[in-house]
């Protein structure tokens, strides 16, 4: 076990402690090469408790994690890896509001923002939970107000569409918790999500909608986002040309904490919800950017989400890592992801409401570690973040499940069900579960020579044996299959900490910082110089292939 340092200590350790200089790294290696062509068929087969030694419950959530590549000696290896990475005292920086993002120096809290109210968490002195929870009340407060028709529009209708205009986390964690927790939605307020400067996304979304009843969200923490700003101008010209310039204050709020950048743009600052700088966009669905799914499905359920949220932070920070469901599943995708060499990672949700949720994983997984130096500037030698894709099942077993299953390729994947639906087609649901739960059996068994000989048996021996090597199945393909008791607001709360978690685990023990992302800014910087030289502010010298792009544009467009 690691000794106690303090965080300084830590980041400013010599490189030559990396985690792949660990003796620990070098007998993961070894244990890989020495267990790669054990097949799960036959752990299943020494072992008929293996699915009650590898899963755990909390409050209604099941992991399963017994189809994986790994025995006994595999977890105590990972386990004695996440020691040397000392990933027990970067839960504690983290939990206590130490500047763990390194680059950008701040405090990483998002926890806090589930935290019930009465607790206490200071940074700088000021008791976090308390502003939290303000904000949160203040939100609440304008949702029942929308919610109830105390609100209204210009000429005193009520609202029926909210318009959230943001990009990134302001836009994917919120439409993908909307989209899942659709039940609990009042039914007369429709949301809809506008993202992409693409001129079409916000006109097929006004085209649905009536000014006088519509209410927009503008999601932005600076007020500057070019991508939000576009659409939020595009928006209020929209609603200026059928009511005036009086109207903008009663049909747009904002979430922001650019006070003068708001009120510039003539949004009443009373109808400004503000967060805080320790949280990252892919994080702050907790916060005021959930606004839209608040006014979706009311505050009482928006504070049930943050209940679950808050329950698996809990038995993060305090269960032992064997036991510790976001760092089993995180020392598993490094077990695969680094020691495998298997460089995607499959979230297959068997729920309609969850179809979003592979989008927002991918987000908050290959935006926090998908990094190449470590987090006190050095080149990192081995992988780190997969490539995370995914789609809902069972449109995906039609898809690409052909190659998970005869393909080359090993490719880890994560099957999420919840086992009652909220809607009454019971026989419906149990097809779907009985084709999640197929498809992990199917992944892991797959289908021996023995088992397609005694299937063809009928056929003549020239037909079997031009079939017989299309029908084999190596299986071996390992799976983590997530169950809850039902899709609620409390149980997504849960299920979306878990992947927080595993990403911060993942990234603490490959050494990288999970909070910055500078790879963003990069193409939004040279994007803004292209778009200076096509309005003929600037010019610049570019590549043959950018500069002929840019020709082309200039040649053909009609604008």
């Amino acid at each position: 076990m690691t000794s106690q340092i303090s965080f300084a200590e830590q980041i400013s350790q010599p490189r030559h402690t990396a985690i792949n200089s660990t003796p620990v790294w070098a007998r993961l290696h070894q244990h890989q090469r020495a267990t790669r062509h054990v097949h799960m068929r036959e752990l299943f087969a020494q072992d008929a408790q293996r699915f009650d030694r590898y899963s755990l419950t909390l409050d209604g959530l099941l992991l399963d994690y017994s189809k994986n590549r790994i025995t006994d000696r595999t977890l105590e290896l990972l386990l004695e890896l996440a020691d040397a990475a000392n990933l027990k005292q970067w839960l504690c920086w983290m939990q206590q509001g130490e500047r763990i993002n390194v680059s950008e120096r701040r405090a990483v809290l998002h926890t806090a923002l589930r935290l019930p109210a009465g607790q206490v968490l200071n940074l700088d002195g000021v008791n976090v939970v308390a502003d939290v929870q303000q904000v949160l009340a203040a939100c609440g407060d304008f949702a029942e107000q929308v919610r109830s028709g105390a609100w209204r529009g210009y000429d005193g209708q009520t609202i029926c569409d909210v318009v959230n205009i943001g990009i990134g986390g302001s836009d994917l964690g919120p439409q993908m918790v909307h989209e899942a927790l659709r039940p609990y939605c009042q039914p007369d307020l429709r949301v809809h999500f506008v993202s992409n400067v693409d001129g079409q996304h916000l006109a097929q979304t006004l085209e649905q909608c009536n000014p006088a009843r519509t209410l927009f969200i503008v999601a932005s923490k600076s007020f500057t986002t070019p991508e939000t700003l576009l659409n939020a101008h595009a928006a209020r010209r929209w609603l200026v040309a059928a009511a005036g310039e009086a109207a903008v204050a009663r049909h747009f709020v904002a979430v922001s904490t650019n006070r003068t950048a708001v009120t510039a743009f003539g949004i009443d600052a009373a109808n400004m919800f503000g967060f805080w700088d320790w949280v990252g966009g892919r994080y702050s669905v907790w916060s005021a950017i959930g606004l839209p799914v608040m006014l979706a499905i009311g505050p009482v359920q928006f504070r049930q989400f943050l209940a679950g949220g808050a329950a698996m932070d809990a038995h993060f920070f305090s269960a032992p890592f064997a036991r510790n469901m976001p760092v089993l599943l995180a020392l598993l995708g490094i077990w695969y992801n680094t020691f495998y060499g298997a460089h995607t990672h499959a979230i297959m949700p068997y729920d309609h409401g969850l179809r979003r949720l592979p989008a927002h994983i991918q987000q908050l997984d290959m935006e926090s570690n998908g990094k190449r130096v470590g987090r006190c500037g050095e080149r990192l030698d081995f992988d780190t973040g997969p490539v995370i894709w995914g789609e809902e099942g069972v449109n995906s077993q039609h898809a690409f499940f052909q190659l998970l299953h005869q393909g080359t390729r090993l490719i880890p994947s994560d099957f999420i069900v919840p086992l009652n639906s909220h809607y009454p087609d019971t026989a419906a649901h149990r097809v779907l579960v009985a084709n999640c739960l197929a498809q992990t059996e199917a992944l892991m068994r797959g289908k021996t020579e023995t088992e397609v000989m005694r299937e063809l048996a009928h056929l003549p021996g020239d037909e079997l044996d031009m079939l017989l090597p299309q029908k084999l199945f190596p299986g071996n393909q390992p799976s983590n299959t997530l169950a809850v008791d039902k899709m609620t607001p409390y149980a997504l709360g849960m299920l979306l900490a878990l992947y927080e978690h595993k990403v911060f685990v993942q990234g603490v023990i490959w050494g990288v910082n999970s909070f910055d992302q500078w790879g963003v800014e990069y193409g939004k910087q040279l994007a803004s110089q292209l778009l200076s030289e096509m309005d003929g502010h600037a010019a610049a010298t570019h590549d043959a292939s950018t500069a002929g792009l840019m020709r082309h544009f200039q040649e053909r467009h009609y604008g």
